[in-house]
Parts: structure tokens; C-alpha cells; sequence
């Protein structure tokens, strides 16, 4: 593979590991190459002693759109939905911590990466949606970490209507830490990083452990329940209709 194929990039300055998402032709759809190499980048950034931080990104100005349809709307989900179970799971125990940076919008499953990350920062122009309603699914797997993080009210909301929405609501409901001018976004992720890098790395393991808790104690007690749900979803002959007339009128 070379610099030019790879959909996920790695690099470490002075501490912070980027892991910077870039799939531009699906707007960075959780296709099986992008969910592999973010697992490769996740584990190196894990392994490397002069990594005090993660910063996971995207290239462009879409943070993620979703499972890739166009994967799921030909085979079973069964991998897929267990990989995005695992990666969730992963971001969850990291030892170090990861402040996802959002600069453009995030759908469907693009939001359980946001739920697992230990700091969210988001321009005030970024967009959310839940959209699985509206294509015969549900966000089952993805409900594993945003079940715990959301209110109750703003869960059922945003889940059954698929509607989109704000910077301003995914903070108030506890989505993300922080939404911000969008062009005081880097700064924002600088300066969270900063604050970071001043803790020792025991002190930051450990804390994210007491942290995590609880997220990950829902995680394992409904993960394989959310995994079968999703594959029967996926594989039903009303969500295959409905992706394929969605990719159809895309």
C-alpha cells in the first residue's frame, strides 16, 4: 500500500499522535479499509512510548457519513457490525487519551467513535444525524456508547426521528464536550491537548479507566445483543430496499 492508497494517516509531534481520517470518495464511510487501518493507527499510537495524546481528525470537512452502504447493501453485516463494536471498545480503553477534533459533519455511525472519545471538540457548524431510522435500521451497535453518554429525552429524539442537528444541542446533550466558533476550532483542540500533556501518563491511565467504567460495563453486558440485532436490520429485505434506493437517488 503507499502514502496515496492508505485512508488513514499517522503522524506524532511533541507528544500527540494525529490519526487523521481521510476517505474523501465515501466522505469517510466506516468501509473494512478505513475501520482496519483506524485499528492500526489506534494500537501504534497505544505502543508508542512518546505518544502522551491522541488526536483522531478528518482530512477534509466531513467527519464521517455512516457505515458504507454500499458494503452493506451487498453481504452481511456480521463483521462489520462486530468491528465497530470492537473499535468502539478500543477508543474506550486507550490507555492514552483521545480528543476528537470535528470540522465537518458526522452521521450515523461516525457517532460512536464521537461517544467512545474522551474529549469531543466541535465547530459550531458542524451537523449530526441518527439516520438509521429512515433506512429500516436502528443505531444498535453504535447505542453502546451513546446510550450511556446522551439524556434519555435527547436519545429517544434524536434516535427515532433521524433528524439532523446543532453543535449547540449535540453539547447540551452531552454528546460532545464542547462546541466552539469554528475558526477557533484548532485552538480549542490545542489548548485541551495542552492541558493534557501537563498530566502524567499513570495518572491519565488510570483515570480513564475509573472514567470508562461504566460505558464499557454496558458495552460487554449488550454488545453481542446489539451485534445480532444489527446483522438481522442490515440483512432484512426492507433495509436493503431502503439503502439501495438511497445510493440509487445519491
Amino acid at each position: 500500500m503507499t502514502e496515496y492508497d492508505e485512508l488513514v494517516h499517522y503522524a506524532v509531534a511533541d507528544g500527540i499522535a494525529t490519526i487523521t481520517l481521510d476517505s474523501p470518495h465515501n466522505r469517510n464511510a466506516l468501509s473494512r479499509q478505513l475501520i482496519n487501518e483506524l485499528f492500526e493507527r489506534l494500537e501504534e499510537s497505544a505502543a508508542d512510548e512518546a505518544v502522551r495524546v491522541v488526536v483522531l481528525r478528518s482530512a477534509d470537512r466531513v467527519f464521517c457519513s455512516g457505515a458504507d452502504l454500499s458494503e452493506a447493501a451487498s453481504g452481511s453485516m456480521t463483521e462489520g457490525a462486530g468491528a465497530l463494536v470492537e473499535l468502539q471498545r478500543v477508543i474506550l480503553t486507550h490507555p492514552k487519551p483521545v480528543v476528537t477534533r470535528l470540522g465537518g459533519p458526522v452521521r450515523a455511525g461516525g457517532l460512536g467513535i464521537v461517544a467512545s472519545s474522551d474529549l469531543v471538540f466541535c465547530g459550531d457548524d458542524v451537523t449530526f444525524a441518527l439516520t438509521e431510522s429512515r433506512l429500516a435500521l436502528a443505531p444498535a451497535v453504535i447505542s453502546l456508547t451513546l446510550v450511556p453518554r446522551l439524556t434519555s429525552r435527547a436519545a429517544y429524539d434524536v434516535f427515532l426521528s433521524g433528524r439532523t442537528f446543532d453543535a449547540a444541542e449535540a453539547a447540551s446533550m452531552g454528546l460532545v464536550t464542547r462546541s466552539v466558533p469554528a475558526a477557533e476550532l484548532d485552538a480549542a483542540v490545542d489548548a485541551a491537548c495542552a492541558q493534557l500533556l501537563r498530566a502524567h501518563p499513570q495518572g491519565l491511565r488510570e483515570t480513564k479507566k475509573v472514567l470508562a467504567r461504566d460505558i464499557l460495563g454496558y458495552l460487554e453486558q449488550h454488545a453481542e445483543e446489539m451485534i445480532a440485532l444489527s446483522v438481522r436490520l442490515f440483512g432484512s429485505d426492507e433495509a436493503r430496499e431502503a439503502m439501495l434506493a438511497f445510493l440509487t437517488k445519491k
